[in-house]
């Protein structure tokens, strides 16, 4: 006969950090660093409002990551927690975003001035594809003649998911003439974020529906008047579309007072304990007082 039994294990928390050069992609130079695949996605997330990955990064960017891992009394690794401090050097300009939890348990994260890096909309709706087609007079791939393009073309495979760009109701869902199957979300009172050629939509979306942000709301494909399986955004203010890379958004939450002060100070503790050249585990007992 057997019996199971369950059994709680202390777990020791240390932060552990990892740093590189993008070469190819951030994916495997951060992999190749130590940074778990697992907490990527966190990453990208997190930088997704500022920086777009198809565009932005560059060979020889860098990048600088500190994040929690978990070991039991003999030092087995369990899991790994939350990202607590990441830094981009991007074309010469060094993005820090911080982990901060504020007086009303929230956590964030937030930039080098207290402000928290969430935005009404997304930079990019989707993961690992690649720009094919930017905003502007181009020639039409099927009709041969110049014309306005007035949205930007994201290369990926069918069947890639596409991401809501922000918090909104789904305001159209169905067939539209040559952008096929067209989905369009009104966010506020100014903007609204349009995706076409789409294959499907998820499971749920329709008309009054409401979404999240990077809630998945349909997936790439082919509808249409196109030439191949590809994402077409849009971003209308007041019901003209506009160049979705020159739409300024007002900033986020920003931390003040006491608040604004307590996050400098543990920024600064942050910074400090990812120069430490000590072992990860002496790393822990640095910034235990810091991070709970």
């Amino acid at each position: 006969n057997y019996r199971a039994t369950s059994a709680d294990l202390p777990l020791k928390k240390a932060m552990m950090k990892a740093s590189g050069k993008i070469n190819g992609s951030l994916y495997e130079a951060a992999v190749k660093s130590g940074v778990p695949a697992s907490l990527l996605g966190e990453i990208i997330e997190a930088y997704s409002y500022d920086v777009d990955f198809q565009r932005d990064i560059q060979p020889g960017d860098k990048f600088q990551v500190l994040f929690e891992r978990y070991f039991t009394e003999d030092g087995k690794p369990v899991r790994d927690g939350n990202i607590i401090y990441a830094s981009l050097a991007i074309q010469g300009e060094k993005l820090n975003i911080y982990r901060y939890e504020t007086k009303d348990k929230r956590s964030d994260y937030y930039d080098e001035k207290g402000v928290s890096i969430r935005k009404p909309l997304l930079k990019t709706p989707i993961d690992g594809a690649r720009l094919t087609s930017g905003f502007g007079m181009r020639t039409h791939p099927i009709m041969g003649y110049s014309k306005m393009h007035r949205g930007v073309d994201f290369g990926a495979s069918t069947g890639t998911p596409i991401y809501a760009a922000g918090d909104g109701t789904v305001m159209f869902a169905g067939r539209k003439g040559g952008y096929g199957n067209y989905l369009l979300i009104g966010h506020n009172n100014e903007y609204a974020t349009a995706y076409a050629h789409i294959s499907r939509f998820a499971p749920g979306i329709r008309n009054g529906k409401s979404v999240s942000q990077r809630q998945v709301i349909a997936y790439v494909g082919s509808t249409g008047a196109s030439t191949g399986p590809h994402l077409h955004y849009e971003v209308l203010r007041h019901g003209k579309q506009v160049n979705p890379v020159g739409v300024k958004f007002p900033v986020g939450k920003t931390l003040k007072g006491s608040e604004l002060l307590a996050f400098k100070k543990q920024a600064t503790t942050l910074e400090s304990v990812f120069a430490s050249e000590k072992l990860p585990s002496q790393v822990a007992e640095l910034s235990k007082n810091v991070i709970q």
